[in-house]
């Protein structure tokens, strides 16, 4: 009870002690930080922070937090007796399955260099050896040395608030090639153990050595210790590594003897569970500042063994993904396979500097970060087209703004214009940081972006020929086709004809049409062609339809025998060009009319290409080919654009058929893939 009064006295604004409301990470402990005075340090980051742009940040930050937590709180208070035992018999299913996931089997090693960039420079400058030294600026700190970290200095922190609790503290730039270069030896020792290790960072890595203790009949203890050998024989540096049967407590074990340590637990059950039972929330990767109020404030959790204690109500207030993560970590479970390889997702980079309202430095920062992430993208052999800029303003505001290019890129010069066009359109504005990320990866890796001509089905129809030019000169396979065979009875099956469709566009019309608004009509009726159907038609006005002449009348219509090929008489024209049909059922085929047959039962009457009776699939696809043309013409008229679509196998054989000889066909597979013609057309959900 008086925990509870004094957490809420020291959220009083009128309190004496002001700081100990004002949570920031600066206070947690990181190794080499267990003695520091953290009442101490809070204070000193409370005044040096207070007033500034980051501490108004900080405080919305915080409001936030607490609404957050209060919501929580009040579904907390909601719960009854029956949705708890609802949820508690859930997360006891839930644990039981985890349970079953567990693998004992494999050993993994994380490996951490100590204070790696501090100690990259201590190794290349002697003289800084034993002193407070930090990598970074007054702005903002990368790294601290352990001399330095028993002041409460760490990363993350401002330079200045650093000087304030240490006035002797060392300032060092940042050197990045640097530490590539010792990164790059260290993994050269480290592929000595496991050839596929994870690399985590530059100075972290995760390994896989159960087959070198298998193989060598050594203990993981002393993989670790010869590893460690290893690496600071390399590159006279240290490190510290841990050891478990996961790699979630792997890295949690290489925390606890650092600097210069190693720390082995068995690959056993109750040893994992008495390992995790006492173990601080916040060790736990993925666990940060506010996922540990939350925890904290609302449930009352602070190890890893009341996980699976208020595992109810973890089932009741988060997702399942959450709840799994949290169970997870109670029974003290982790990665143990070797993750597979996945494509990368995105590339970028950053960098933090002191606030700049400059338009010319802002500039200045955006072409190194160019040439930055071109360089990482190159050296990959990666290709993005959609490109973000990452800001942080002087108040601590992140903005992101993205953009994606017309093409694959990868050169400085593409991603800086496209950049500053994105930073200019901020202007006026003061920056402390910015980054620029790649993404929307080529998935070739060439950069070559996809053909601007290959166009879908609908974009023959609706747009145009495959160059996306429109076509005046257009003739039609078969020749001698008067405009009047495009036409067809308005009582049988209605399609406007070419000639009404260059009206239906003209500008001297009216009620002039759209080119959408005219395939849209072009579309219905195939529909309605192809499923063999006739469908009522609107009363709506309609644009006025060609008549048929005496002479259309006498033309018959043939159907394709989908399974065989062959032509059946029918009293409705399906598809041949140039065929109309009448009311009226009886009647002949007009051979001068005839378009499409298989000649001999064998030759193509049209292109001339040569397809057996048993090629069954290829032959409708041919068929449906020519009745695609015949739709294209109609669309198309005489004077206007069309499009031919290219069959898979049809085109090569037809545009060769008389220059070269013909290839015996293969026998049509068993399993039939033929997809019917109007499955490519555009379809609608307005019933007609």
């Amino acid at each position: 009870m008086g925990k509870s009064e004094n957490s809420v006295a020291s959220e009083d604004p009128s309190s004496s002690r002001p700081w100990e409301s004002y949570h920031t990470v600066y206070t947690n402990a990181k190794a080499g930080m267990e003695g520091v005075d953290k009442e101490k340090v809070q204070r000193i980051v409370y005044e040096m922070s207070k007033g500034s742009k980051y501490f108004e940040n900080e405080e919305k930050k915080e409001a936030y937090m607490k609404q957050k937590i209060e919501n929580m709180r009040i579904q907390y208070s909601k719960l009854t007796a029956q949705d708890i035992s609802h949820h508690q018999k859930m997360a006891e299913k839930r644990i039981l399955e985890l349970e079953v996931t567990r693998d004992l089997s494999r050993i993994w090693l994380h490996v951490d260099m100590d204070a790696f960039y501090a100690a990259v420079e201590t190794l290349c400058n002697p003289s800084l050896e034993g002193k407070p030294v930090a990598v970074g600026s007054m702005s903002m700190i990368s790294t601290a040395s352990y001399e330095a970290r028993k002041f409460g200095v760490r990363a993350a922190m401002p330079g200045f608030i650093a000087r304030k609790l240490c006035p002797d503290l060392l300032f060092v730039p940042v050197d990045f090639e640097k530490y590539t270069h010792y990164s790059n030896i260290t993994r050269k020792v480290f592929q000595k153990y496991d050839p596929n290790f994870l690399a985590a960072s530059l100075d972290e890595a995760y390994l896989d050595i159960t087959s070198v203790c298998k193989e060598r009949g050594i203990t993981s203890g002393e993989v670790a210790e010869e590893l460690r050998q290893s690496v600071h024989l390399e590159t006279g540096l240290t490190c510290s590594a841990g050891v478990a049967p996961n790699r979630l407590l792997a890295k949690v074990c290489s925390d606890i003897n650092k600097p210069n340590g190693q720390f082995v637990l068995p690959n056993d059950r109750s040893a994992v569970m008495t390992f995790i039972s006492s173990l601080p929330i916040r060790k736990i990767g993925g666990i940060g500042k506010v996922t540990e109020r939350i925890l904290k404030d609302v449930f009352g959790i602070a190890t890893c063994e009341e996980m699976l204690q208020k595992s109810s109500f973890i089932c009741a207030l988060f997702s399942p993904s959450s709840a799994d993560f949290f169970l997870s970590v109670g029974l003290g479970l982790g990665g143990t396979d070797a993750p597979q390889y996945k494509m990368r997702k995105s590339i970028s980079n950053e960098r933090t500097f002191s606030a700049i309202e400059d338009e010319a430095l802002l500039f200045q920062k955006l072409v190194d970060l160019s040439e930055m992430l071109s360089a990482d993208m190159k050296k990959e052999g990666l290709f993005g087209r959609t490109l973000t800029l990452k800001l942080k303003t002087a108040s601590f505001e992140v903005r992101t703004r993205a953009v994606t290019l017309p093409s694959y890129v990868s050169s400085s010069e593409e991603i800086l214009k496209h950049a500053s066009k994105l930073l200019k359109a901020e202007f006026p504005v003061s920056l402390r940081l910015m980054g620029l990320r790649m993404s929307h990866f080529s998935e070739d890796k060439n950069g070559i972006p996809p053909d601007p001509r290959q166009r879908t089905l609908s974009n023959f129809i609706l747009a145009g020929d495959a160059s996306g030019e429109k076509t005046n000169d257009y003739k039609p396979l078969v020749p001698d086709v008067c405009d009047n065979t495009f036409s067809v009875d308005v009582n049988c099956c209605p399609t406007y004809c070419a000639e009404t469709s260059c009206d239906l566009r003209g500008t001297s019309m009216e009620n002039q049409t759209s080119d959408s608004t005219y395939s849209f009509h072009i579309l219905r009726n195939i529909n309605e062609e192809v499923n063999d159907t006739v469908i009522p038609q609107s009363s709506e006005p309609r644009p006025k339809v060609h008549e048929p002449t005496d002479t259309d009348r006498t033309i018959k219509s043939e159907k394709v025998d989908s399974y065989t090929g062959q032509l059946e008489a029918s009293s409705c024209d399906r598809w041949e060009v140039g065929v109309n049909c009448e009311d009226d059922g009886a009647g002949f085929v007009s051979d001068q009319k005839q378009l499409f047959r298989w000649v001999d039962d064998y030759k193509c009457s049209i292109c001339g290409i040569e397809l057996p009776p048993n090629f069954i699939e290829e032959r409708q696809e041919h068929s449906d080919f020519h009745l695609a043309e015949k739709l294209q013409g109609e669309e198309s008229g005489y004077h206007h654009r069309s499009s031919m679509p290219q069959p898979r196998a049809v085109q090569k054989s037809h545009t060769g058929s008389s220059s070269r000889p013909k290839k015996k066909q293969k026998s049509s597979p068993t399993a039939s893939k033929y997809v019917p013609i109007d499955a490519f057309f555009v379809k609608t959900n307005q019933n007609f």
